[in-house]
């Protein structure tokens, strides 16, 4: 009996033995299902050019735009195809004429944008109106807002959408061959001599850049110098008789359109400004210096060019 006794306290013991092995096996395969599963559900999160913390639960698949400079930066980072709507003169890239309409990045038509239900909106920081973008934040949208001011923020931007969307290799070749374009034009221009540039960015009012605004940095990559950067505003307005008393040697401006140099047509006037003296007055197609976007390399290389052409004129 003693043996009987002692073969079942051992086959307890086993049985326990296993029951627990079993139990701590169980366990484990939990924890590491866990710790795989984990990044599925967790929350994608950026940080944007207003220094929030954006979030969204799986990569947005329904991203609504509210600026063309934004249409184009999804795009550029793939998020082109999750993209499902865009606000008025968002054409670029072609497909980008094709999305549905909410409005303009002055006024957003806020009754669309909700009947879309998008997982993402990117804002326009300085453009959209604050009181529309805050109120979609009320509702519980996931709001990006975007203004990179730097090349840069530019390459950072479409890494961040990329992430957001899901497509982070093709945002990231996007966004490195950016950064390696400009480090080239930065080079090749580095020693050139430099030229005093205003830069008309609006005509009624008269509005130029200062030197925190993206364009200023494209117009120091060709070693020209704006002359009103040392102004505190971003876009600042001023007056005909302070373009006089700067006496820049180069005027560019953008124009209302792709190929409208009308802009440049009042300074004709003002004979004695070098810059019409020496007939340096260019246009740059806006879409290629005003948004910050990929494209820009086109812009800096056209505002270069010009800028070439000035130094030849002395």
């Amino acid at each position: 009996m003693a043996a009987v006794g002692r073969s079942h306290r051992s086959f307890s013991t086993l049985a326990v033995s296993w029951r627990q092995k079993r139990a701590v096996r169980g366990a484990a395969l939990v924890a590491t299902l866990c710790i795989f599963a984990a990044p599925l559900h967790a929350a994608i999160c950026v940080i944007d050019d207003a220094q929030r913390q954006v979030c969204v639960e799986r990569p947005a698949q329904r991203i609504i735009a509210l600026s063309p400079g934004a249409t184009e930066l999804l795009f550029s980072s793939g998020a082109g195809e999750n993209t499902v709507a865009a606000v008025a003169h968002s054409d670029f890239p072609e497909e980008a004429k094709k999305l549905p309409r909410v409005g303009s990045y002055k006024r957003i038509d806020l009754e669309a944008v909700l009947a879309l239900k998008p997982d993402l909106i990117v804002a326009w920081r300085s453009g959209n109106p604050l009181p529309q973008t805050e109120q979609l934040e009320a509702l519980g949208f996931a709001v990006y807002y975007a203004e990179p001011l730097r090349f840069e923020g530019v390459s950072t931007t479409i890494e961040r959408f990329s992430l957001l969307a899901g497509t982070e290799a093709f945002g990231a070749g996007v966004a490195q061959k950016l950064r390696d374009d400009v480090a080239a034009l930065r080079h090749q221009y580095a020693q050139a001599a430099t030229v005093p540039v205003f830069y008309e960015v609006w005509r009624e009012p008269l509005m130029t850049i200062n030197n925190d605004h993206l364009i200023s940095e494209a117009i120091g990559v060709c070693a020209g110098v704006n002359v009103f950067g040392e102004l505190p505003s971003l876009a600042p307005r001023i007056s005909e008789e302070a373009v006089l008393k700067e006496d820049p040697e180069v005027i560019v401006a953008g124009g209302m359109g792709e190929d409208d140099p009308s802009w440049l047509e009042p300074w004709k006037q003002f004979s004695a400004l070098q810059a019409v003296k020496r007939n340096n007055l260019f246009f740059v197609a806006p879409s290629t210096l005003q948004r910050p976007t990929p494209r820009m390399v086109e812009g800096i290389r056209t505002l270069c060019a010009h800028l070439e052409t000035a130094r030849a004129r002395r």
